[in-house]
C-alpha cells in the first residue's frame, strides 16, 4: 500500500536517514522482546522504530490497524504482515538474505501463512510472558 504523498513528505523518518520505519505495539511484551533484538541487530541504525502504543506517535493509518498486524514502510511503500518483516530484515545485513528471499511470491506466501498462524496464538503467548 503506497503512502500518501503528503505522508511521505511530512514524515521525517520515511526516505530520510533511516531506510525503514517500523511500527510496533509497545504494550505487547512479546513485541518488545522482538524489537529489542532487532534494535541490537540494526547496528547501522537503518530502522526507525515507532511505538504505536504511545499516543504521540506518528501513524500512517489508524492505530487499530497498526496494532492488529505488523507494519513497516520502505521507499514510500507501506507493508503489512510478512512483507513488513521482510522490509525490516532487508535493512539488517545478517537478515538481508531472508528479506530478499521474501521478494519471491512463494516464499512471501509461506511467510504470510506462518505469520497468520502466529497471530492466532499471539494472545496466549503474551499472557505467558506477563506471568
Amino acid at each position: 500500500m503506497p503512502l500518501a504523498t503528503s505522508q511521505a513528505e511530512h514524515d521525517p523518518y520515511i526516505g530520510a536517514v533511516h531506510k525503514v520505519t517500523v511500527w510496533f505495539d509497545g504494550a505487547c511484551p512479546l513485541c518488545l522482546r522482538e524489537i529489542a533484538i532487532m534494535r541490537r541487530l540494526d547496528r547501522r541504525r537503518r530502522i526507525h522504530f515507532i511505538d504505536v502504543a504511545d499516543p504521540a506517535s506518528s501513524c500512517p493509518i489508524d492505530r487499530a490497524s497498526l496494532l492488529a498486524r505488523f507494519h513497516a514502510a520502505q521507499d514510500g511503500q507501506l507493508y503489512s504482515g510478512a512483507a513488513a518483516f521482510a522490509a525490516m530484515w532487508r535493512a539488517i545485513p545478517m537478515l538481508r538474505p531472508l528479506g530478499l528471499a521474501a521478494r519471491n511470491r512463494m516464499v512471501l506466501g509461506i511467510l504470510e501463512r506462518m505469520y497468520g498462524r502466529f497471530l492466532r496464538v499471539r494472545p496466549r503467548l503474551q499472557r505467558l510472558l506477563t506471568r
